[in-house]
This record gives C-alpha cells, sequence and structure tokens, in this order.
C-alpha cells in the first residue's frame, strides 16, 4: 500500500551558489561523508548533489514533515547507489525510527537531473 509520494526540483546553479558560499562545512550539514564522497568525485558535482538534496526534500513531503522535525535530519537520510546504479535511500535516527512508526516498509526514489535542474521522486510503501 502506498502510504506517501513526495516530488522535489532543485536547480542545479542554486547548489552551485550554496556550495561556493557555504564551502564543505555548509555541504557536511546537508550530506553524508558517503553521499559527498561520491558526489564530489564527479566531473561535476553540483548535478548529483542537487539530485541528492531533491531526494531529501521529496522524502520529508512523503513522509509528511518538514525537514527537522520529527522525520528527522538532512544528514538521517541517505541518498545511496544500489550495485546495480539504482538510487536508494536508507534512514538513521530519528528519520528511520518515525518511518518504521508511519509502517513504512519500502522506499521507492527515482532520479534525474539535466545541466539545469534535478529532480526527485519518492514514493513509501507499507
Amino acid at each position: 500500500m502506498v502510504l506517501g509520494t513526495g516530488i522535489d526540483l532543485v536547480p542545479v546553479a542554486r547548489m552551485g551558489r550554496f556550495r561556493e558560499r557555504r564551502g564543505e562545512r555548509g555541504l557536511r550539514r546537508l550530506f553524508t561523508p558517503d553521499e559527498l564522497a561520491y558526489c564530489l568525485r564527479l566531473a561535476v558535482p553540483e548535478r548529483s548533489l542537487a539530485a541528492r538534496f531533491a531526494a531529501k526534500e521529496a522524502f520529508f513531503k512523503a513522509i509528511g514533515t518538514g525537514y527537522g522535525r520529527e522525520g528527522g535530519g538532512w544528514t538521517e537520510v541517505e541518498v545511496l547507489r544500489e550495485p546495480s546504479g539504482r538510487p536508494g535511500i536508507r534512514l538513521h535516527g530519528r528519520a528511520a525510527r518515525f518511518a518504521a512508526g508511519r509502517g513504512v516498509r519500502r522506499i521507492h526514489l527515482s532520479l534525474s537531473h539535466t545541466d539545469d535542474v534535478a529532480a526527485a521522486f519518492v514514493v513509501l510503501e507499507g
């Protein structure tokens, strides 16, 4: 059964500006070390950073909370790449507890980006 859906778009340039202004310290507030290691080794890291940020926003919309509330914080929602190349979400801390309490058994994630915008769609299944 579908428990929630969420979608988000993030301009790639916005993530580039964030990175320029806030630097690595700012990025560490939004992304896990593994997310940063993956994205920062790419030719254009801002595309993948924007997609991962969109995924986190889409998750919070799907679960029905905003960032920082009972649904958890930015680094408690980790976007990973499965061995098949398919994107996935791993929850930690408050986000994991809240999702389990809501009956979430599976999280489906789709990511896409162009040079200009990144998109994420999340479906929570119970």
